[in-house]
């Protein structure tokens, strides 16, 4: 039988999951499938799909909890590649702190680990945990191995990761951590097929722009500053999320309108963001298609915000040489990226409104001194990768 890895994202409603031959380190375009169970919660809703995107499962299964889901997707798998043995599963974990630098595999240390930080990640922290602890239970030789969306962001000068608060604090790990990390991971990997070797080096913003919105500014190929810090909820707004915030804004709701520190964060994680600005929806392409001020309003500041913040990016690189726009919203919507580049002529950057139409993968034309990119991300693929690093130590390093 040949080895596969198991890829899980587990969310408050839906486990996203791939699947990938693990004889040898994981590749791109090699997938034997991949697809989610949404409805936890409510109906668990079970969908699979080949490496081409052909269906393979669309059903409706009994429970409605993380353990239902992948005690059907395990089943499933077992029957569908019984040709394939799983030898490990790989956990996207949001939160990582200060100790986590890199993949590690799951034991009780870890576990205890990810719930501390549950605070300062409430949306995903307890959905990982319950994957986790679900796959645990349903194959317990099977070995997990957590990856963190921090880890990436660790290589970043102390002045970039620093707030200006008492060092006590600091020392306690109050500090800017960074987020989507293994996305930012896998678009510096890929940089010099695409932009060439020496141009993969230079100075190099991505702007990773979906339901959850983060930039991240590379040079070498290493993060030198994101606009996420502490929590997932800081830098750009989001869908739900409001991201930067003055501080008093959270003392003025608690101490002037009464609200108390749930109903602050629930205000500032669930209701805020796209869908608070517009009253209409959390969707960008809903707000897209619509003619309501509201919805062009939402619209605007996301642009806006993504342009100010691309400033103190190449700020802190010292200028830019390339932006490159990746998930949902960056590599689909060629109208959120030509509010974008339009108002950056002054970086130099000169925006081919044919290609940036056709989806790229280059956006501006060959006299833009500063090139714009379309590069879809793989954060499965780099969790793939990390979990087979990990069962086989001696290869990976050798």
């Amino acid at each position: 039988m040949s080895d596969a890895i198991l890829v899980l994202n587990a969310g408050s409603s839906s486990i996203k999951f791939s699947v990938f031959p693990a004889d040898g380190r994981p590749n791109r375009g090699v997938l034997l499938c991949d697809g989610e169970c949404e409805g936890i919660g409510d109906r668990l809703h079970f969908i699979a799909r080949d490496r081409a995107g052909k269906l393979l499962a669309d059903e409706y299964l009994q429970g409605a909890t993380h353990e239902n889901a992948l005690a059907a997707l395990l089943g499933w798998l077992e029957r569908r590649f019984q040709d394939y043995c799983l030898v490990a599963a790989g956990h996207r974990v949001v939160h990582g702190g200060s100790r986590y630098t890199a993949p590690v595999r799951i034991d009780e240390s870890v576990i205890e680990e990810i719930r501390w930080l549950t605070p300062l990640a409430p949306l995903h922290q307890p959905h990982h945990l319950a994957a986790i602890a679900a796959v645990s239970k349903l194959h317990p030789t099977l070995p997990q191995i957590a990856c963190f969306d921090t880890a990436f962001h660790h290589a970043q000068p102390e002045v970039a990761t620093a707030f200006a608060l008492p060092r006590r604090l600091t020392a306690e790990g109050i500090r800017r951590y960074g987020f989507h990390g293994l996305s930012y991971e896998y678009i510096a990997s890929v940089l010099p097929d695409i932009l060439g070797p020496e141009a993969a080096g230079g100075r190099v913003v991505v702007a990773h722009l979906g339901s959850g919105a983060s930039m991240c500014a590379l040079h070498e190929r290493q993060s030198v500053a994101t606009t996420m810090g502490f929590t997932a909820l800081d830098g750009l707004p989001m869908s739900r999320r409001c991201g930067n915030l003055d501080p008093g804004v959270v003392l003025y709701l608690m101490q002037e309108k009464g609200m108390t520190a749930a109903q602050v964060s629930d205000l500032l994680y669930h209701d805020s963001g796209l869908l608070g600005v517009s009253g209409i929806s959390d969707d960008m392409r809903v707000l897209l298609a619509s003619d309501r001020p509201s919805a062009i309003a939402a619209i605007t500041l996301f642009a806006y915000r993504i342009k100010r913040e691309l400033g103190s990016l190449a700020a802190a690189l010292g200028g830019l040489d390339a932006l490159v726009f990746t998930a949902g919203i960056g590599e689909h919507s060629s109208e959120i990226r030509r509010l974008v580049c339009d108002g950056t002529a002054w970086l130099g950057m000169d925006l081919d409104q044919s290609a940036n139409v056709g989806g790229g993968p280059r956006i501006t034309n060959t006299r833009s001194r500063t090139s714009a990119w379309v590069i879809p991300t793989d954060e499965d693929l780099m969790i793939a990768r990390h979990t087979w690093s990990i069962l086989h130590p001696q290869v990976a390093t050798g």
